[in-house]
């Protein structure tokens, strides 16, 4: 589409994409659809939308408003223009606080809002599990629910007005009628309202009577009432098919800053479905459901694993999560007294056995009620962290039915399930009857395909049955508006026709959704469409947990779910560089998303190792949140290396990547020239003459060369080893402070220490790291070998190797038993330990004594990337608890932006400091100086030390220092 992309490129101030790298990022949601977008904007203000809109209409081009893309029954998936409107559309036009109103653009997430929010003493409570990602304008547009909707409504509920742009380039404000207005508006809200009163009876007699109803249009807010009628309700939940929301307002509720959770077991899940109609009645603000499959899944998730075992207790085959929150907290201990008798009325107790052992868990604690929201909160991923090529899919996730129907129809959709040979995931909202149910089934075969069209009739046959809705919180998309006429009849889909011609007669807005619907089962629209193939292709890792091409690398890829998980902006580690772009390509999901259209030959030939996939990978700095913090397990660090692989194998190494990939191999020799190598920092001028030649900024510092080294015989065990240090390169060669002092805090300790040598005449040990981190992936094998051969015999008579740099030591860990793997690269795994993992080890040893005193009041520590990722930082936490009289805070940060060379890089080093200057560069300016600020990882201190005027250092020395003397 040249003419339409150079329409816009003179016409607009947004980003403009039409590449096929970048539709391909768009062509999918968190639905089992892909559509190929014509073209991509995002739009940086008003004029630019009104411009977008004004040349599709002219060149006869659909569009499509997208948020977060987190859409579950493909609303935000198009051949269309989509319009981003996350990365520049998304702010807060107004507040009135004492009016608890506000304004927003559509492409606020709701995390975000709410941050801003929460100072006021206020908050905007359509909590949708996806809050860290999805929009306003697309929680608008799909009328979202949440957990709490019991007490604050749904969308609808909740939203005041919004200020539309027509498909003709008129805007207007839709909210309560009233006599003002343009002469076009006047005539288009009279249509409506006319419409209202023709269909009343109709409207009555077929909307089904539940809470949660999101079918359809919400022609239902027309018909005459004793108030106003509010036209914004119709936009609601209308999928963007009626009109583009340019400003959204809200109606906003003060925060209930304290709740209380009483968590139901039950020991099969048709006695917890009969629960919710009587536990409801005790007013709380929510009832989730979580079932076992869910709760197996999450125990193997590192994140979620240590949850389980804290508020689970026995093997229930169900819980329901009760949620009280009364502005009066003095009556929190009561609710959670008449929640145990109404489970005890019930006939469950713990006392008793079999079908009526069961009983209530009371989580007071907020952190623990944190911890266990986002579990749930993570319901869809957790179900979708199935390996296999069977998936639980979403297409009759959300009916709804009254609740005293609900263990009935739950008991009838696992019997139709069944009669398909498959079975369904069960999770979400108890409260109002709407629970999320997928059946299991791989839509890459016809046969599922059939079953899933089958499941779908008999579904919905079933709830017409028990006159519930369809469609009870995601909306309708392309997976249920062709149900349309089964759930409402004939009559009422004209009237949605009514409505869609009345608003947008040529159909520009978001086409086949809600009306002019296509077969929910059309392969042609599936992401694995009926010629979706993946040819054998070379990799270098194990991925053989995984199914499909290139050992299992196809199945891990396709292991991304679009949810969008990733997005989120503060909490955790992933995605650092999308958390300073806002750009799809910057993200995990679309890194995953870009990887599966290349392997399956949708990007052209040899897009494995174009310079567009390259350009994709830039900015993932290898942090591995995805690793831990995607529920699913896309571990985008290892595919990059695989991608960087392929792409060597075919152009070679540039000479910035080969000086950092053999760092290891010189560091010996360039230790010896010092002088020389540490002249580039020093002498006027000679950073910036070689920055082209070597690639390195020369903003930055490059990091000193030590006078004295560190080497192996510093350290001579006097007797027989009961650890093994590894010095790795980094800290050997330009922090060999950190190694001493820890094998000085051993001593104390009296640990018998030795250090891990290579064979006489050989050069140091190295992990391979920096091979990794260029795509060498051969020579980070050697290197990799040369470690476990050298490491291995203490291994295997139980003693521990001790690291101190994370990204080397837990290479142990993570990439060497996928590069080498084997018994071997397990023991050994099993046995590496960051020092403060084996001091907090130590815990329960009587022979283990570190003398400690404080060594300053307060210490402020950041984790390292791999750390959190590995689940590493609570054996910090533990370790410095051992400091008497010294406060520990954790900043709350993602990575610090430097990732190795990252931060070094002509091209990145930019966004580097960006990264930094998100949350760690903040946290670390406002410290007193009498705080120490502790970093394990040298990238990490580097950076803080370049962009602060503090020096961070190690645990190791922190340790050193408060040693007793």
């Amino acid at each position: 589409m040249p003419q339409l992309a150079d329409a816009l490129r003179n016409r607009v101030e947004g980003d403009v994409m039409f590449d096929r790298f970048s539709r391909g990022r768009y062509a999918t949601d968190a639905s089992f659809y892909q559509m190929m977008p014509l073209g991509v904007m995002s739009p940086k203000s008003e004029d630019d939308i009104c411009a977008a809109i004004d040349i599709a209409r002219e060149q006869g081009v659909p569009v499509l408003a997208r948020g977060g893309g987190t859409s579950q029954c493909g609303q935000t998936v198009s051949n269309a223009l989509v319009l981003d409107n996350t990365q520049y559309f998304n702010d807060i036009i107004e507040l009135d606080v004492e009016g608890m109103r506000c304004v927003v653009r559509p492409g606020i997430v709701l995390d975000e809002l709410n941050r801003a929010l929460k100072p006021h003493g206020l908050w905007f409570p359509v909590d949708v599990s996806t809050a860290s990602r999805a929009t306003i304008g697309g929680m608008s547009g799909n009328n979202s629910c949440g957990g709490k909707s019991l007490r604050y409504g749904m969308m609808r509920d909740n939203v005041l007005s919004i200020e539309g742009l027509l498909a003709d380039g008129s805007k207007h404000r839709f909210g309560p009628v009233g006599n003002i207005g343009a002469a076009d508006f006047v005539a288009l809200r009279d249509d409506l309202l006319r419409l209202g009163a023709r269909e009343a009876a109709e409207i009555d007699a077929r909307f089904p009577n539940v809470m949660r109803r999101v079918g359809g249009y919400n022609i239902d807010a027309l018909v005459p009432k004793d108030t106003p009628n509010n036209l914004a309700h119709l936009l609601v939940g209308s999928e963007g098919t009626l009109a583009y929301s340019m400003a959204i307002e809200l109606k906003l509720w003060p925060i209930l800053s304290e709740k209380v959770l009483g968590v139901c077991h039950f020991p099969t899940f048709h006695q917890a479905m009969d629960a919710a109609q009587h536990l409801v009645k005790l007013n709380p603000q929510g009832v989730e459901l979580v079932d076992a499959t869910m709760i197996a899944l999450a125990r193997d998730i590192p994140m979620f694993r240590d949850t389980i075992e804290e508020f689970v207790t026995g093997k229930p085959d169900a819980l329901l999560l009760v949620e009280f929150a009364e502005e009066d907290t003095s009556k929190h201990p009561k609710k959670l007294k008449e929640l145990e008798e109404v489970m005890g009325d019930l006939g469950f107790s713990w006392d008793k056995s079999g079908k009526n052992r069961g009983g209530v868990t009371a989580v007071a604690d907020p952190r623990m009620q944190a911890r266990i929201a986002d579990l749930r909160s993570s319901g869809l991923n957790i179900m979708m962290s199935m390996k296999t090529d069977g998936k639980p899919v979403s297409f009759v996730e959300d009916c709804a039915v009254e609740l005293p129907d609900l263990a009935d129809y739950t008991a009838g959709l696992t019997e139709i399930f069944e009669k398909h040979g498959t079975r369904g995931t069960w999770y979400a909202h108890a409260s109002v009857g709407c629970l999320h149910v997928r059946p299991v089934l791989n839509l890459k075969l016809d046969q599922d395909v059939k079953k899933m069209r089958a499941i779908a009739e008999e579904c919905f046959d079933l709830v017409a049955r028990y006159k519930g809705s369809h469609s009870g919180e995601h909306g309708d998309g392309l997976v249920r508006s062709e149900f349309h006429e089964k759930m409402f009849g004939p009559r009422m889909v004209a009237n949605f026709a009514e409505v869609k011609r009345r608003f947008d007669p040529n159909g520009l807005f978001n086409p086949g959704k809600i009306v002019d619907a296509p077969k929910m089962d059309d392969r042609s629209l599936f992401r694995y469409g009926p010629d979706y193939k993946v040819p054998e292709f070379q990799t270098e890792f194990d991925w053989s947990e995984w199914t499909g091409s290139g050992g299992g690398f196809q199945g891990a890829v396709e292991m991304c779910n679009n949810n969008g998980a990733c997005r989120k902006l503060k909490g955790g580690v992933m995605c650092p560089s999308f958390r300073v772009t806002r750009k799809e390509q910057d993200l995990t999901r679309g890194r995953a998303n870009t990887l599966r259209l290349a392997i399956s030959g949708q990007l052209g030939p040899e897009a494995l190792t174009a310079d567009q996939m390259a350009e994709t990978m830039k900015l993932c700095v290898s942090c591995k949140g995805c690793k831990r913090e995607c529920p699913t397990g896309v571990d985008m660090a290892r595919m990059k290396i695989e991608v960087q692989s392929a792409r060597i194998r075919k152009d070679g190494l540039s000479r910035h990547d080969r000086l950092v990939a053999y760092l290891p191999r010189y560091a010996f020799w360039a230790a010896r020239v010092r002088f020389l190598m540490n002249l580039r920092n020093s002498l006027p001028g000679l950073a910036k003459l070689t920055e082209r030649l070597t690639g390195f900024t020369a903003t930055r510092d490059l990091p000193k060369w030590h006078a004295r080294p560190f080497k192996d015989t510093e350290v001579a065990a006097t007797r027989t080893p009961e650890a093994v240090l590894f010095a790795d390169t980094f800290s050997r060669h330009f922090e060999p402070e950190n190694l001493r002092a820890a094998a000085n805090v051993l001593a104390a300790a009296d640990v018998a220490v030795q250090v891990a040598s290579a064979p006489k005449g050989e050069r140091p040990l190295c992990c391979g790291r920096t091979f990794l981190s260029a795509g060498l992936v051969d020579e980070a094998k050697q290197e990799a070998q040369r470690l476990v051969d050298a490491l291995l015999p203490f291994a295997e008579q139980g003693i521990p190797v001790i690291g101190l740099e994370p990204s080397c030591l837990l290479t142990l860990r993570d990439e060497i038993p996928a590069l080498l793997p084997g018994e071997d690269t397990k023991l050994l795994a099993k046995h590496a330990r960051m020092l403060e993992e084996f001091i907090a080890d130590q815990g329960d040893n009587p022979d283990f004594a570190l003398p400690l005193t404080s060594p300053a009041p307060k210490v402020l520590l950041h984790g390292h990337c791999h750390q959190k990722a590995m689940g590493v930082m609570s054996s910090i936490e533990k370790t410095l608890a051992r400091l008497p009289d010294t406060e520990v805070e954790v900043v709350e940060t993602s990575c610090c932006g430097m990732a190795g060379a990252f931060g070094y890089g002509v091209e990145t080093h930019d966004v580097s400091r960006k990264m930094a200057e998100l949350d760690l560069v903040p946290a670390v300016r406002d410290a007193a100086q009498d705080t120490i600020i502790v970093a394990d990882g040298t990238s990490c201190r580097h950076q803080i030390a370049d962009l602060t005027d503090r020096k961070p250092i190690h645990i190791a020395r922190l340790l050193e220092r408060a040693l007793k003397q």
